[in-house]
C-alpha cells in the first residue's frame, strides 16, 4: 500500500492506495481536489520515491497553487508542464506524452514511483472519448509493470455521464466529491466509491482545508 500522504485517509483505505494503482479524483472546480494530488506528491517525495507531475498548467502556476494550501515542504517533482518542466507537455499529443510519462517512469530503477496529473479533462476535451480510454488503458498497463501508483484528477461538469462512467470504469480506484450547502455554508463531502481490495463505503466524509491542514473526517447528517 502507498500512503495518500493523508493520515485520516490512509485509514480509511487501510494503509493507503493499493500498490500499482491508477486513482480517479472527480469533483467540480474549485473544491480543492488538487490538493490530495499535492498531498500525495509530497508524501511520495519525502519518501524518496521518483514524482511526476504531468500538468496543463505552467510550473509557477502549480507551485503557487501549492502555497496557497501551505503544502510544506514541498519539494520539487519531475515536471511535465506547458513551461517550466523537465520536458513540455502537450495535451495534443497523445503518443509524446505517453512516451515521455513512460520513459521518467523507467528511469526509476528501484525507486516507487508516483504520477499526478490534471491533464486527463482537456485530453477529453480534445480526443474522442474511446480515444483516451485506449489511450489510458495501454498506459496504465505499462507503467504498472514498476512499482508505481497514478493518480488523476478530472473536472465533474464537463464531460458527459457516460463519459465519466468509462473512465471511472478503467480507474482502480475513484474518490469523489460533492458540495452540500449547510445554511450559507459550503461543505465539500469526500465519498469513496471504489478501491481495489476494498469494501464498498457508502458514507460521506467531510473534507477540510483549514490553516494548512487537510483533514477528512466522517459526515454525520
Amino acid at each position: 500500500m502507498v500512503s495518500t500522504g493523508l493520515k485520516e485517509l490512509d485509514q480509511l483505505l487501510g494503509t493507503g492506495y493499493p500498490d500499482r494503482s491508477s486513482i480517479l479524483i472527480v469533483g467540480p472546480p474549485g473544491i480543492g481536489k488538487e490538493v490530495l494530488g499535492y498531498r500525495f506528491a509530497q508524501s511520495g517525495m519525502l519518501q524518496g520515491d521518483l514524482c511526476l507531475y504531468a500538468t496543463r498548467l505552467s510550473v509557477s502556476e502549480v507551485v503557487q497553487d501549492v502555497k496557497a494550501y501551505d503544502v510544506e515542504p514541498w519539494l520539487q517533482p519531475t515536471w511535465l508542464a506547458s513551461q517550466g518542466g523537465k520536458e513540455r507537455l502537450d495535451v495534443n499529443d497523445l503518443t509524446g506524452l505517453s512516451f515521455k510519462v513512460k520513459e521518467i517512469v523507467r528511469s526509476a530503477d528501484d525507486r516507487r514511483v508516483r504520477v499526478v496529473t490534471d491533464v486527463l479533462s482537456s485530453l477529453l476535451m480534445l480526443n474522442p472519448p474511446e480515444t483516451v480510454y485506449r489511450f489510458l488503458s495501454q498506459l496504465f498497463a505499462d507503467v504498472k509493470q514498476y512499482d508505481s501508483v497514478f493518480l488523476a484528477t478530472v473536472e465533474e461538469g464537463m464531460h458527459r455521464p457516460e463519459v465519466l462512467a468509462a473512465m471511472e470504469q478503467i480507474f482502480d480506484g475513484v474518490l469523489e466529491f460533492r458540495v452540500y450547502e449547510e445554511g450559507f455554508r459550503i461543505v465539500p463531502l469526500l465519498r469513496i466509491r471504489k478501491m481495489r481490495g476494498v469494501p464498498p463505503q457508502l458514507g460521506y466524509f467531510r473534507f477540510m482545508l483549514s490553516h494548512g491542514r487537510t483533514e477528512v473526517t466522517p459526515y454525520a447528517k
